[in-house]
């Protein structure tokens, strides 16, 4: 089995009583079915890295853990509707009797790993539309700030998706006003949406 990294004992050491036999498992499950993994914490969460890639990535929220695996959309391609519906489960894991079975993790563990293959051919990457519109909260928010107006217009097309679909991605209206205040106030101040995340990686 690869080496396993102190620093991911110690996220999963930290993590609330309920995500801590999902993490390990999951965690278990990918060192049995890979055995040359390598492990490293990236944006404060736990990778697993095959062929120096990305192989999948772990993480614990409030209420929930989630398995998220680098090449998703083909796995999610080549295995078909049933692989669209256990990854989508794997992404909200709140229990871990919740979890896929073992035989059923390695299946996708085992194609995650022949995506990284250096000798594997990969398609061609589809295009994603950049189109998009900003929605009408959002903008008058941002209209009665004129510093976070200005900065907003001066962002790249792909920083003011990155808030435009954090915010439309809002369940509820008391999250959406939540967030657009919370964006509102970091964009007059120059930042992205993943400004936390981005400052992580470079330290």
């Amino acid at each position: 089995m690869g080496k396993k990294n102190p620093k991911i004992d110690a996220y999963i050491a930290k993590a609330r009583p309920y995500a801590k036999p999902i993490l390990k498992r999951l965690r278990t499950v990918i060192h049995k079915t890979c055995p040359k993994v390598v492990e490293d914490i990236k944006w404060g969460a736990p990778f697993y890295l095959y062929q120096d890639r990305v192989l999948c990535a772990t993480m614990a929220f409030k209420a929930h853990a989630a398995l998220v695996f680098w090449k998703a959309a083909l796995i999610k391609k080549q295995s078909g509707k049933k692989a669209v519906a256990d990854l989508r489960q794997m992404r909200r894991v709140a229990d871990v009797s919740e979890l896929i079975s073992d035989r059923k993790l390695a299946a996708y563990i085992k194609l995650a790993m022949h995506l990284n293959e250096p000798t594997t051919k990969l398609p061609p990457r589809e295009k994603r539309s950049t189109s998009f519109k900003v929605p009408g909260d959002l903008t008058k928010a941002l209209r009665a700030n004129s510093k976070a107006n200005a900065q907003f217009k001066a962002f790249s097309p792909s920083k003011k998706k990155d808030y435009v679909f954090w915010i439309i991605a809002a369940k509820t209206q008391a999250t959406r006003d939540t967030r657009i205040e919370t964006a509102v106030k970091w964009i007059a101040q120059g930042k992205s949406r993943n400004w936390k995340y981005e400052m992580k990686k470079k330290a």
